[in-house]
């Protein structure tokens, strides 16, 4: 009991990392720089995770980790930067934490993975609660940033649902007792498969960067303090002790560990940044975690078939199955 209860703490920490992403990208980092923020983001985060597992793509998976690498980090990584630009935090990432929900969506379509009737309500409800959360703000919603937030859901949901197909179809899992996140001799770990696709998302956006954006944005001493906490804290050690957990819990207590994710997001923009919630805002936010807990998966059922919920940015492996970072989404 004590040892589930430090892996709840530890895996907290990722959740409440991917809130905090918002603010800090909203708040600390060049608006204007979308492509090089997403860049100085991944990169860094793969290799430091490259490091850790120091180990290469084989077979299949070269291709797989740059289409992966493409979807789960160059193009969401990007989405997200601009809807945390865009947007005030608390509404970025409330429109975030239904990614789960779109998940079970996209795998209905593309996988015939076919939902609980309460899978659907909570998508229902959780879509619902966005309506409102965007619809009761005093000010004008950036119809731009709530584009870039739906983007990054549907092209996050449809990676996640791609390396879940992959890994399954793989036919192949590491050690689930053991969590050491070791390649086999077919699929791969959740730490090398993480870092493959950080590392291939980065390089691919780099060239983007330089050709779109031109030379780097000067960075000041608290946009670099900034730039180390999106890599190393909200991406390399998030999905670390993410997929970690995921290994040693009950898939529908990380589900419920995952609803940090919004609820820090809305903290910070509310008490730290200053930004006001209406009540209808606030009933949003409250139906958008009422959708959330109720299409998570069930505490002891199988989790072979179904993403936990809570996860923004970022997918969910089940335990034994390797899949790549989504922020959780991520975010």
């Amino acid at each position: 009991m004590e040892a589930n209860t430090r892996w709840v703490a530890l895996t907290a920490v990722a959740p409440v990392a991917w809130g905090a992403n918002y603010f800090v990208t909203h708040e600390f980092l060049p608006a204007d720089h979308p492509l090089y923020g997403a860049a100085l983001r991944a990169l860094p985060a793969g290799l430091a995770l490259l490091a850790l597992c120091r180990q290469r793509p084989h077979g299949v998976w070269w291709g797989r980790s740059a289409v992966l690498g493409l979807l789960n980090v160059s193009v969401f990584f990007v989405l997200v930067f601009a809807a945390s630009q865009l947007l005030p935090t608390s509404v970025a990432s409330t429109v975030m934490a239904v990614s789960p929900l779109v998940m079970m969506v996209a795998a209905w379509l593309l996988t015939a993975e076919r939902p609980r009737p309460a899978h659907l309500a909570g998508a229902v409800i959780g879509l619902g609660g966005v309506c409102v959360m965007l619809l009761g703000g005093a000010d004008a919603i950036s119809v731009p940033g709530v584009l870039a937030s739906a983007a990054a859901v549907l092209v996050s949901s449809f990676g996640h649902v791609l390396a879940k197909r992959w890994n399954t179809g793989a036919g192949t899992g590491t050690d689930s007792g053991s969590g050491s996140g070791t390649a086999t001799a077919a699929g791969a770990g959740v730490l090398a498969s993480t870092a493959w696709q950080l590392t291939a998302g980065g390089v691919l956006l780099l060239p983007v960067a330089v050709a779109v954006e031109g030379a780097p944005p000067a960075v000041s001493p608290s946009a670099l303090l900034a730039f180390g906490y999106v890599a190393l804290v909200a991406t390399a050690l998030a999905f670390s002790v993410w997929f970690a957990g995921l290994r040693r819990l009950p898939a529908g207590t990380v589900g419920l560990i995952g609803l940090l994710n919004p609820v820090t997001g809305v903290l910070l923009g509310t008490v730290v940044a200053g930004e006001v919630l209406t009540g209808r805002q606030l009933g949003g936010l409250a139906l958008v975690l009422a959708g959330v807990a109720l299409g998570r998966p069930a505490a002891g059922a199988r989790t072979g078939r179904r993403l936990p919920a809570g996860a923004p940015a970022d997918p969910a492996p089940r335990r034994g199955l390797r899949t790549g970072p989504g922020p959780g989404r991520p975010t």
